[in-house]
């Protein structure tokens, strides 16, 4: 009995012996590289002897094997996004997150990962095979991801998952390279600019979203937007229909507000000062602002202080909260609304020959926007879309932008 509890002691001994030996390795590869960093330093941080370390990995590189394969950082994230995979929810944001996070845990350990990277020559073959072990264990669960996507029907590829998720691996790391041994370089604006470059290009380039999740995982509609003489038309239309009907037609034109967005205003939701008319937007979505612009397709629709909602808010003579009520008083609903466009296009088709549509009211003024200067990054925070779901837009307005030049060229004498 004595001899059985010795020897259950010295395991545990030796067990925590190891284990803190890692820990102090991998604490001090993190901090200054393998290269630089001694047995004896690690055997001091352990807490133990020398002799002790030798005897359970043989030398610093045994104990480097030891720590590329006990990682388990990079199973966690592959673990983490196999169970996004059922239902599919956001394919892009998925694979956003996942990239996001991977690059986060290398850059937990920079000098790490330089060493790795730098120094894998001088390595054994053997610690060579097992940084490319760990490689492939993160591969295997982003293709299981990819993998059961595809089997969903949830996304189209021309290229096997195994592949699909090499290709994005391997650009995770490469940037973290680049990142960690590269200063002043100018490839991206920043991580995030690549992270969202790199997502798009798997999204439109490797694979496509099926049809049932293209809006969720990345915009590739064709925008839509109204001429301008269309538009003032409207206008006029919505203002021979009543105060409100003015009111409601000048949110969809000049904030680009959703059929939604615009029924769940309330009267408290507008905040108007010398500098401009501001709206709260709180539904759908997370909480955001969004300017009334005073100018829509270069006419003038009055004034930070007086347009046609300050108007409408002035006439009203309930006590109503919300910010558009019916003909009975009650909060105006989606269909209503939808029913008052109705009456403002009646008769008026779009250059392709089809009556407007409501949706196209924020099309056309998010188009106006990026003409105007807006940058897509300011529009994103506006709508409270990704600048992936933005693209088309930026590159409808860079058409218009061509178009608008052409005629100005046409315009000037030889």
């Amino acid at each position: 009995m004595q001899v059985a509890l010795a020897l259950f002691l010295m395991a545990s001994q030796s067990i925590s012996a190891r284990q803190r030996l890692i820990q102090a390795a991998l604490e001090l590869f993190t901090t200054q590289g393998v290269s630089s960093t001694t047995t004896r330093q690690i055997a001091e941080k352990a807490g133990v002897n020398e002799v002790t370390l030798f005897r359970h990995f043989g030398n610093k590189h045994g104990l480097l094997l030891a720590v590329l394969e006990e990682s388990a950082a990079f199973k966690d994230l592959g673990e983490s996004l196999v169970r996004r995979a059922t239902p599919p929810g956001n394919v892009y944001q998925a694979l956003k997150d996942y990239a996001s996070d991977s690059l986060h845990t290398l850059e937990r350990v920079p000098e790490f990962v330089r060493s790795v990277v730098g120094e894998a020559d001088q390595f054994p073959a053997e610690n060579r095979r097992a940084l490319g072990r760990g490689l492939t264990e993160a591969n295997r669960y982003v293709a299981q991801y990819l993998a059961t996507l595809i089997q969903q029907g949830d996304i189209n590829t021309y290229l096997p998952a195994e592949k699909l998720a090499s290709l994005l691996n391997g650009m995770i790391l490469g940037y973290a390279v680049i990142e960690f041994t590269s200063e002043f370089h100018e490839l991206w604006e920043d991580r995030d600019d690549f992270l969202e470059n790199l997502v798009e290009l798997f999204l439109h380039g490797a694979m496509s979203a099926a049809p049932q999740l293209a809006r969720e995982a990345i915009i590739t509609q064709e925008v839509d937007d109204l001429p301008a003489i269309l538009v003032h038309k409207i206008l006029q239309n919505s203002r021979k229909s009543g105060i409100q009907d003015y009111a409601l037609a000048y949110l969809l034109f000049g904030a680009g507000l959703s059929v939604p967005e615009i029924v769940g205003l309330q009267r408290s939701h507008q905040i108007s000062d010398p500098q401009g008319l501001i709206l709260q937007i709180t539904t759908p979505g997370l909480p955001r602002q969004v300017p009334a612009n005073q100018w829509i397709l270069g006419k003038h629709y009055g004034s930070y202080n007086n347009n046609p909602l300050v108007k409408w808010l002035k006439s009203r003579k309930d006590h109503h909260p919300a910010m558009f009520v019916d003909n009975v008083g009650n909060p105006i609903s989606d269909s209503e609304l939808l029913q008052r466009w109705e009456v403002w296009t009646q008769g008026l088709l779009t250059p392709q020959g089809k009556p407007p549509e409501i949706v196209q009211a924020q099309q056309t003024w998010r188009v106006e926007m990026l003409m105007r200067g807006m940058s897509l990054e300011e529009l994103s925070i506006l709508t409270g879309g990704d600048r992936a779901q933005l693209q088309p837009y930026a590159r409808r307005a860079k058409e218009k932008s061509a178009l608008e030049a052409a005629i100005r060229l046409d315009h000037k004498p030889a």
